[in-house]
């Protein structure tokens, strides 16, 4: 498979990627915002969709940080309803 080129289609994989978090690890979501341990609580499976983004996308994209944005808007942001001290 070709390596993405365009900035589009890398904040598109990079989101799809951050929505499968989402969807299969809610319950680690939650408790990791909860407790302000988001990112450790993730970090196996962050790290394994890090990895799966950096194999598909151009090395001239990858630093533009696509996949740390698409899992602050997807991952934070969409969670602003769970109780936190944090926010």
């Amino acid at each position: 498979m070709p390596l993405i080129e365009t900035e589009e289609a890398a904040r598109r994989l990079a989101r799809a990627i951050a929505s499968d978090l989402s969807l299969y690890n809610e319950e680690k979501i939650v408790r990791g915002i909860e407790s302000d341990s988001l990112f450790e609580e993730l970090a196996e499976e962050i790290e394994e969709g890090r990895a799966l983004y950096k194999s598909r996308v151009s090395p001239d994209l990858y630093p533009r940080n696509f996949y740390d944005r698409a899992l602050v808007d997807i991952l934070v942001k969409s969670k602003g309803h769970v109780k936190s001290r944090i926010w």
